[in-house]
């Protein structure tokens, strides 16, 4: 089965190296530079970017620093295997939106939610606050507010997940939900639960989590993130695949690399 591609635009970077940084490295997660590929040399690319050789060494090492690449005597500047790619780096989380997302990004995605979030929300539940709570509801207003394929609607489910992030008092998930927040809000806009019945299921599980958490019930807590994140990945099996990228979807991400 073809993977659905789905392209969502980020900002464009804010200086020379940083930009042939992004470049090269939305050809590399595109496969356009295959694992184990040797760059173009130096002269090459730098007529390429019309940049200079510092530009260009800048623009390597960003890529180096990030997994991407690594550069070996005699042999050149080499492409990575993708597990070696630093996953919670914004620009690489950027970068793939760029490149084009498809099920096995997604999947990862889910699977990654799945051994933080619902242990963030049974923390959450026994360490929220009055003020997370209002949060947590106010997120819940504005998904009740908005159509379910609007970016409204994406931007209130992402808010809430964040405030159970950060409702449950641990750096580190803290730390996670917003490395990631871009890739939420792409696979929030892509599962939209369009028909009513959907949108319906959507709303009570997340309804459920805020309820769990605001009465300090972790186990309830567990429960209903965990179905949430099963939902949304069940949306996006169910999408029919497509040979080629499909509309994009601006989401306008701000590349973490500053000049």
């Amino acid at each position: 089965m073809t993977s659905r591609l789905v392209v969502i635009p980020t900002r464009r970077a804010h200086s020379n190296h940083a930009e042939v940084a992004r470049s090269i490295g939305v050809d590399i997660i595109a496969g356009r530079y295959a694992e184990g590929v040797r760059l173009p040399g130096d002269a090459e690319l730098t007529a390429m970017f019309g940049v200079s050789r510092p530009v260009l060494r800048e623009s390597v090492k960003t890529l180096v620093a990030k997994g991407l690449l690594t550069t070996k005597a005699r042999v050149g500047t080499v492409v990575r295997e993708r597990g070696a790619w630093n996953m919670f780096d914004a620009d690489v989380l950027a970068w793939h939106l760029d490149a084009g997302i498809d099920r096995r990004f997604l999947n990862d995605l889910a699977e990654i939610r799945l051994a933080v979030e619902p242990r963030a929300a049974a923390l959450a539940a026994g360490r929220r606050s009055e003020a997370d709570i209002a949060e947590l509801n106010r997120s819940m207003a504005r998904m009740r507010a908005e159509a379910s394929d609007s970016v409204g609607f994406a931007d209130g489910d992402l808010a809430l997940h964040l405030a159970v992030a950060n409702a449950s008092g641990n750096l580190f998930m803290r730390s996670i939900g917003n490395v990631i927040e871009a890739a939420l809000r792409a696979s929030f806009l892509l599962s939209a639960p369009v028909e009513t019945q959907d949108r319906e299921t959507v709303l009570l599980w997340h309804q459920r989590i805020v309820d769990a958490i605001a009465s300090g019930d972790a186990k309830a807590a567990t429960v209903a993130m965990t179905e949430v994140i099963h939902n949304g990945l069940r949306r996006h099996k169910e999408a029919p695949a497509s040979s080629g990228a499909a509309p994009a979807i601006s989401t306008a991400v701000e590349s973490g690399e500053q000049s």
